[in-house]
C-alpha cells in the first residue's frame, strides 16, 4: 500500500470507477490539460527517435498531439455518473439491451488505441434511463487511459450503483493496435470481454437471453 492509501485509510479499488476517481488527483475537474508540456515532450520522443521537430512535415506535431491527447483523455476530467442521475420511473422488469454502442480507448499499457463496441443490456429495478445515457457513459469511460477488462467492470458496476438494477450485462468487442501493429502483429484478432451481474450472473437462462440478443444474428 502507498503512503497515500495508508494516509487516507482506505485502499483504492481499481476494479470499480468509484475507487478510480476517488484516486489523489484523479478527480480532474480542477486540473486543465498542459498542452505546452505534451508538445515539450513530444518534441523529446521525436529527438529520441532521431528525427527532426523543426523540419517543416513535423514542426506543428507537438501541437497537435497535445490537442489529440486532450480529446482522447477527456474522460478524466468528466465523471459518467451524472448521465445516470436522471432517470424515470417505470414498472418495467424485462430487458433493455443497447448493441453496437462504438467507442474508441486508450490502451494504458503501450498508450495505442483499442476501438470497438459495447452492448448493455440491464433488468430495471423501477428506474430507467434514456437510451443515449448509456452511449454517453461508454463515451466517458473510454476517454482515459484504460484496459478492456476495467472498463468492462466499470460499466457494470455504474448501473449497479445508480441504478439498482436487478441484473446487468456488459460485453465488448474490441481490436487492439497493441496486438496488430507491433509485437506479436496479429491484425484480425479480436478481444472480448464481460461483465454479468445480479441476474445475469445468477439465472443461465436470462445470461443465454442477453447473449443471444447480442451474437443470436451473428
Amino acid at each position: 500500500m502507498s503512503a497515500s492509501q495508508a494516509n487516507s485509510g482506505k485502499s483504492v479499488d481499481h476494479g470499480s470507477l468509484s475507487g478510480e476517481l476517488d484516486e489523489p488527483g484523479d478527480n480532474a475537474t480542477s486540473h486543465e490539460v498542459d498542452l505546452p508540456r505534451i508538445e515539450r515532450a513530444v518534441r523529446e520522443i521525436l529527438f529520441a527517435v532521431g528525427e527532426d521537430p523543426d523540419r517543416e512535415g513535423l514542426r506543428e506535431t507537438p501541437a497537435r498531439v497535445a490537442r489529440m491527447y486532450r480529446e482522447l483523455f477527456s474522460g478524466l476530467h468528466t465523471d459518467p455518473r451524472i448521465h445516470l442521475q436522471k432517470f424515470f420511473t417505470e414498472k418495467y422488469d424485462e430487458m433493455v439491451l443497447v448493441k453496437d454502442i462504438s467507442f474508441n480507448s486508450m490502451c494504458e499499457h503501450h498508450m495505442l488505441p483499442f476501438i470497438g463496441k459495447a452492448h448493455i443490456g440491464y433488468v430495471p429495478n423501477g428506474k430507467v434511463v434514456g437510451l443515449s445515457k448509456l452511449a454517453r457513459v461508454v463515451e466517458e469511460i473510454s476517454h482515459r487511459p484504460q484496459v478492456q477488462e476495467r472498463m468492462t467492470e466499470q460499466i457494470a458496476n455504474l448501473l449497479v450503483e445508480e441504478l439498482g438494477v436487478k441484473g446487468v450485462a456488459v460485453v465488448i468487442e474490441a481490436a487492439h493496435s497493441c496486438m496488430s501493429i507491433r509485437g506479436v502483429r496479429k491484425p484480425d484478432s479480436l478481444c472480448v470481454t464481460s461483465a454479468m451481474k445480479g441476474l445475469f450472473r445468477s439465472n443461465l437462462s436470462s445470461r443465454s437471453e442477453v447473449m443471444n440478443l447480442i451474437y443470436g444474428g451473428k
